[in-house]
């Protein structure tokens, strides 16, 4: 699986205000998986200190469960919609990968339109219980932590997943449309061979390759 850069060519039919909006929206996934990957690497720290504090010192973090609980929300959402962006998420691509062309688009327009209806269910049901937590004050059961901006992580994390599965709808769609155009901002399957390809050429550069051809 890789992803289309979207930049680099002078194509006068581009989608330009397409291609600028996944820009936009490609740095605010960006921040958002920055910010999952440094509540991982603060929880872990924090297991560190707990089990140090414990055991040499009997001296637990308090709380440590509640704060667990609260920065789970983070990691498991926060990063969801740049999954989606780059392709890392797990597919079935036994089928679709002996698909090509116009079929293989429809399929994948009508998968990501699936995914965007549920989650569009999820961000409704989520807003609830985050409303819910705001109005009663609903906190933790140990050092009363609120719980309303955990779960106000989802719904949130969840929009942005949802205009990323609207954009590559459009994109899936242009590509119904003209199947020869260039893939735009879109995931498409590549064989073992290009994947390899790839990862030489993140390692050892172009040059590399171009030697290996001669």
């Amino acid at each position: 699986m890789n992803i289309t850069d979207p930049g680099g060519r002078s194509d006068p039919e581009r989608p330009v205000a397409y291609i600028r909006f996944d820009g936009w929206l490609g740095h605010v996934e960006n921040a958002f998986n920055l910010v999952a990957a440094f509540a991982i690497l603060s929880l872990m720290l924090l297991a560190v200190v707990q089990v140090v504090g414990r055991l040499a010192f009997n001296m637990p973090v308090p709380g440590f469960i509640d704060i667990t609980e609260q920065a789970m929300a983070i990691f498991a959402f926060a990063g969801v919609a740049y999954c989606q962006r780059v392709g890392g998420h797990i597919r079935m691509e036994i089928v679709l990968g002996t698909l090509r062309g116009r079929t293989l688009y429809i399929c994948e327009l009508l998968g990501v339109i699936l995914i965007a209806f549920t989650v569009a269910l999820l961000i409704w049901g989520s807003w609830y219980h985050f409303d819910r937590s705001w109005t009663i004050g609903d906190s933790t059961m140990d050092i009363r932590l609120p719980t309303w901006p955990s779960k106000l992580v989802v719904p949130v994390a969840l929009g942005v997943l949802l205009l990323r599965l609207v954009l590559q709808a459009y994109g899936y769609a242009r590509l119904i449309a003209d199947p020869a155009r260039e893939p735009l901002a879109v995931p498409v399957i590549e064989k073992v061979e290009e994947v390899a390809k790839h990862e030489i050429e993140e390692v050892f550069g172009d040059e590399h390759i171009a030697g290996d051809d001669k």
